[in-house]
């Protein structure tokens, strides 16, 4: 009998194991999420700096700043979708700083009925978050080019169209114009480790409790 059951046994008792460790990881990686996002979070907050001349993607990610200048023209709508409020659109717009750089300004959240209104504000001093978006996958519609309107926030393009650095703003101060501010945070980063964690101990109590009736079927046959 115990020959019988030593080849099941030690199988059940491995991928016991094999999912145990594997929760376990996912533990540690979301206490370092955690941390990770924690430090974002910080990186926000901090004190607002002056533009950096020549801003890094990597470094600058989500680099407190404040910026006066002038509005131009210049502007686009990027569709977006608010819960408990629908559809409407980021204003991204160019700001002419006051040292004659040219950025691209995200004023944040417009309604979709007031796009139509005119925008009034032609200088401000505004705070706000460097952001590089990350919103283009192979599923995101070209812009629109009679409507103006835009599907995602890709720096460069915009840049690109509106003659202006590929460098985003994201404004955490009111500009105006009845746009409400949708300022940075980590929200929208993704951090499912504690549901993965628990897939993983939940499938190694299956697995356990598979390997017992498997056992006591066994015994029960020779029985």
């Amino acid at each position: 009998m115990m020959r019988r059951v030593i080849l099941p046994l030690m199988f059940g008792l491995a991928g016991v194991a094999i999912l145990v460790s594997l929760g376990l990881w996912q533990v540690q990686r979301l206490a370092w999420k955690e941390q990770v996002l924690a430090q974002i979070d910080a990186r926000i907050a901090a004190i607002p700096v002056d533009l950096p001349g020549v801003p890094d993607p990597v470094a600058d990610q989500y680099l407190p700043v404040s910026v006066s200048g002038e509005l131009t023209k210049d502007s686009v709508d990027v569709l977006v979708s608010r819960k408990q409020i629908g559809a409407g659109y980021r204003v991204v717009t160019v700001l002419k700083t006051d040292t004659g750089r040219r950025v691209l300004l995200d004023r944040g959240f417009l309604a979709e009925a007031a796009r139509g209104l005119p925008r009034e504000v032609v200088t401000l001093a505004v705070t706000g978050n460097l952001v590089w978006p990350d919103e283009v996958d192979g599923y995101t519609p070209a812009p629109d080019a009679k409507t103006g309107i835009w599907f995602a926030r890709d720096v460069v393009a915009l840049a690109a169209a509106l003659k202006a650095e590929p460098l985003l703003v994201v404004a955490r101060s009111d500009t105006g114009d009845g746009i409400e501010p949708l300022p940075v945070d980590s929200a929208a980063i993704t951090n499912d480790h504690l549901n993965y964690a628990i897939t993983w101990f939940l499938l190694a109590i299956v697995w356990a409790g598979m390997t017992v009736l498997l056992l006591w079927r066994m015994r029960r046959n020779v029985a």
